[in-house]
């Protein structure tokens, strides 16, 4: 018997045909690299044979950067060749594909593709932020949260560690809401994130990460800073790991990598800070920060090129819509939202 087997199974059932609701004959292309947890990608490859799907595993050795830092050591054509013809793409790599070449070769050549970035995924986590979650009532409060979402002008966004930002939308950036309904062609991430891709230039103040920071490290010693001038960081502040940080950011030579990406909400109510971003991205009531690539998806029609991405976590956030609040210090004070807050809390 392997550890949580009867969990996780029900977990990879659900991914499957509930929010993937792989159909008979489909080809579903799971890839992962070295550092993958194997148990989970041989339950959700028996998920998907159960469901009449076509399961192929790709594995690869870990490559030492994520996104397009990764392709120095994959096999690039031929894998972008393989998802360029798959109905599903579920990534489980630890080095995460996202952003890579063979990404951009799998949406620019299929339009049909399903994509879930599921990255660092282990029994564990999988259980709590999908198998135990009601997904339902969790993606009607987030098309709720979406709606004002889109509607919204003008941010801003507070913590108690000192994050103070202001920045606009741009009504042709994406409003990604992913509460588990990952049915559709397109770019999915695991239940409980909302990511928005302000317009660039706008974002002004500062950032501090108090949670992780990936890569290039995982959970953080102390916090670090940035103050941000036009959506370009212009100073890094705090420990080691501050120095280590601004270090990652000059070795990649590309002043595209000192830009903001996107910001995105936590709502998972199953989500722990445990140092795997994935999770860390859905702690509820954090806010994360992408900095470097944006995909053309994400950002019509040229996106934001760079030569790789990271993500930090903002703990315990403020975020005013057009000056109407609606999160105090990590929880929802806006009556509406609130109450669903209560309700999701209850069932999870």
């Amino acid at each position: 018997m392997k550890f949580l087997e009867f969990e996780l199974q029900n977990a990879a059932d659900r991914l499957i045909k509930e929010m993937l609701q792989v159909k008979k004959g489909e080809t579903v292309v799971i890839t992962a690299d070295t550092c993958s947890n194997e148990q989970v990608v041989n339950a959700t490859a028996s998920s998907v044979y159960a469901a009449g799907g076509k399961p192929m595993v790709i594995y690869t050795s870990t490559p030492s950067g994520v996104g397009k830092a990764a392709d120095f050591d994959l096999p690039v054509e031929a894998l972008g060749g393989a998802l360029k013809h798959a109905d599903v793409w579920i990534e489980y790599n630890k080095q995460w594909l996202l952003y890579s070449t063979p990404f951009e070769i799998a949406f620019s050549g299929n339009k049909k593709i399903r994509y879930i970035n599921l990255v660092e995924m282990n029994p564990d986590l999988m259980i709590r932020n999908i198998g135990n979650i009601d997904m339902l009532l969790l993606a009607e409060f987030m098309q709720k949260f979406t709606n004002m979402n889109i509607n919204t002008k003008a941010y801003r966004v507070t913590t108690p560690a000192g994050t103070d930002l202001t920045f606009k939308t741009n009504p042709n950036h994406l409003v990604c809401n992913d509460s588990g309904d990952a049915s559709r062609p397109g770019m999915n991430m695991m239940p409980g994130q909302l990511n928005i891709v302000p317009e660039f230039d706008s974002i002004q103040g500062t950032i501090v990460f108090d949670g992780s920071l990936v890569p290039p490290f995982r959970l953080l010693d102390a916090p670090v800073k940035l103050t941000i001038k036009n959506s370009t960081i212009t100073n890094i502040e705090g420990g080691i790991q501050a120095e280590q940080f601004a270090e990652w950011l000059k070795s990649f030579g590309d002043p595209n990598m000192y830009k903001l990406a996107h910001m995105a909400y936590g709502l998972n109510p199953g989500a722990r800070l445990t140092g795997d971003i994935v999770e860390d991205e859905r702690v509820w009531g954090c806010v994360e920060w992408g900095i470097g690539y944006v995909s053309p998806i994400d950002a019509p029609p040229k996106g934001q090129d760079a030569k790789s991405h990271c993500d930090g976590i903002c703990l315990n956030a403020s975020v005013w819509l057009d000056d109407v609040q609606v999160l105090n210090k990590g929880k929802f004070i806006h009556r509406e939202l609130k109450d669903y807050e209560d309700k999701i809390f209850k069932r999870a």
